[in-house]
């Protein structure tokens, strides 16, 4: 976790996990005001929209206006922090990211980024040690459609330097896994062995596994692998609040975690050493379903849970996302469904009943059409037509379901930074008029529902300067394409900062307390060091997080230079 030290201004420290964080903030114990300065500050209050300061008492914005203002309101011997040009915005809440995920890539080895094979393998090779988790070696990030080879890697690869060590490696959208021969083997997977539902053990012209595992049979593995001990996950939940924080977030909502997750931040929660605000989602797919239900939604200080998190189909980047018709670059595929139809109507139902939130992964235009035909069936079934409903990724949509998504009242939580990831290969997947109806935001805005935004990390990187670029571009860091892919579902700079906070709040029941700065909501913003809305695109790869607060706690600053 995090932890101020005394009135230091510094970058944020890393305790262990036994200690924790504690939330204060330096110099305010006189009054317990302080007030924030700045070069411009955005309320996305519609009465004062652009003010230049705001005050924090007891964790609440207390004033906003001008300086002499909000000076006035606070009252002698306020604390005042002058943030110099920084622009300061409403917190930022990543609407869909995997904090467990996330601590993970930053203990164990990164393929993020490796532009070829041998690359890959050069990183496996030179793993730091805290990338074992027993005795297999665990990494994650490849992506074949960013190598020169673009071929799917195999066990063959990984056997010529790893022949008796298990070697595990995620590919980057969490959806398949490379693994070696002897993780095979002791996983008990042989040529005989039959693709379980929902997944694929992709095979040579032998007929021999060679080494990649998409979706559900990437549990085959999963199930042989040793559990991280109780210190290995707190410090990893602990690495990865810290680059949430780091990266500007003042929230996350964690899309599925598993309960022993949940119980680590529920006790960091009842002893004050959360730093961020954490809106999770109950992990659907496990038997760790069942105890959710029995316990129902959860309310803490800073940990809420209320929602469950179900996975209908898979990634389109390997394949398994659940299409209509065939890939356009696999003719004969169409990917898998996690569960069947009748058994996701089912935990919908369940979940629904018990008060919960359903949000569901859905990639692929049938699995879109599968899980707007059941959240229309199951809410009215449920009498929670107004239960917020979220189709997590929308990301290929037939015309059609993009109109009954916002008519049916349902949100769409997206990802910007997909679109700019994906859009190399994207159309080669599912041609040129299915494309039209993938990462359509402005299209999914046009029928009436509300954007939540997010980046699903790890997939892809946390920091939310990286996502409000691609909202607004969708263009690569080096500006290509020349005006964007498929530019016309472009988000304006002010849509873009409203779907990280506006919508994020809306999509966790909290537009009342969080999502603006106004008078008596939550003191949660963030100070960068461009204007997110109104600053040159170009500005925004290389900009900074200068200050992220949380109820009034300074949770990170970035050093001084």
């Amino acid at each position: 976790m995090l932890r101020r030290l005394g009135g230091l201004l510094g970058a944020v420290v890393l305790l262990s996990a036994s200690s924790g964080c504690t939330r204060n903030t330096p110099g305010a114990e006189a009054t317990g005001t302080s007030v924030y300065v700045a070069r411009r500050i955005r309320t996305l209050d519609a009465a004062r929209p652009v003010v230049e300061a705001l005050a924090v008492r007891e964790g609440k914005v207390l004033a906003t206006g001008t300086r002499d203002e909000v000076l006035a309101a606070a009252g002698a011997g306020a604390r005042v922090v002058d943030l110099g040009e920084a622009t300061v915005v409403p917190g930022l809440t990543d609407s869909h990211g995997h904090l467990s995920a996330l601590g993970q890539w930053e203990a164990t080895v990164s393929l993020l980024g490796a532009t070829s094979k041998a690359e890959a393998l050069a990183r496996v090779a030179s793993a730091p040690s805290t990338s074992f988790q027993g005795e297999w070696l665990v990494g994650q990030g490849w992506d074949q459609n960013d190598w020169t080879e673009k071929a799917f890697p195999t066990r063959q690869d990984l056997d010529a330097k790893h022949p008796d060590v298990p070697v595990m490696l995620a590919r980057i959208d969490g959806h398949a896994a490379w693994v070696n021969s002897e993780a095979l083997r002791r996983a008990g997977v042989t040529r005989d062995t039959k693709d379980p539902e929902g997944g694929r053990i992709l095979r040579g012209a032998d007929g021999e596994a060679t080494g990649i595992l998409v979706d559900n049979a990437m549990g085959l593995v999963y199930a042989v692998l040793p559990s991280l001990t109780e210190a290995e996950l707190a410090a990893q939940l602990t690495a990865a609040l810290s680059r949430a924080a780091r990266a500007g977030l003042t929230g996350v909502h964690d899309a599925g975690m598993d309960l022993r997750t949940f119980r680590l931040l529920q006790r960091w929660d009842k002893e004050r050493k959360l730093p961020l605000r954490v809106y999770a989602m109950a992990d659907g797919q496990s038997a760790d379903r069942e105890t959710y239900l029995r316990e129902g939604p959860y309310q803490g200080e800073r940990l809420t849970l209320r929602a469950v998190k179900l996975v209908l189909d898979g990634a389109l980047g390997s394949r398994g996302a659940a299409l209509h018709q065939d890939y356009s670059d696999e003719p004969g595929h169409r990917g898998l469904l996690m569960m069947t139809p009748e058994e996701y109507e089912r935990r919908v139902r369940s979940f629904m009943a018990g008060g919960f939130q359903v949000c569901t992964h859905a990639i692929g235009d049938r699995a879109n059409t599968l899980v707007l035909d059941t959240l229309l069936r199951a809410a009215e079934a449920t009498g929670t037509r107004d239960g917020r409903h979220r189709v997590e990724h929308a990301q290929v949509m037939r015309p059609e379901d993009i109109d009954r998504l916002g008519r049916g009242g349902f949100l769409a939580s997206v990802q910007p930074t997909h679109a700019t990831s994906d859009m190399p290969w994207a159309e080669a997947r599912v041609g040129a008029e299915r494309i039209r109806g993938a990462y359509a935001w402005q299209r999914l805005k046009a029928s009436g529902a509300v954007l939540a935004l997010g980046s699903d990390f790890p997939v892809e990187r946390p920091e939310v300067l990286a996502g409000l670029y691609a909202a607004r571009t969708r263009q690569d860091a080096r500006g290509t394409p020349e005006g964007g892919w498929y530019a016309d579902q472009r988000l304006s700079g002010e849509e873009a900062l409203e779907g990280f906070t506006v919508g994020a709040a809306y999509a966790s029941f909290a537009e009342a307390r969080r999502g603006r700065l106004q008078p008596g909501m939550d003191a949660d913003f963030v100070a960068l060091s461009v204007d997110p809305v109104d600053a040159p695109v170009a500005e925004l790869p290389g900009a900074q997080v200068r200050l992220t607060v949380v109820g009034g706690d300074e949770v990170y600053r970035a050093a001084e230079k």
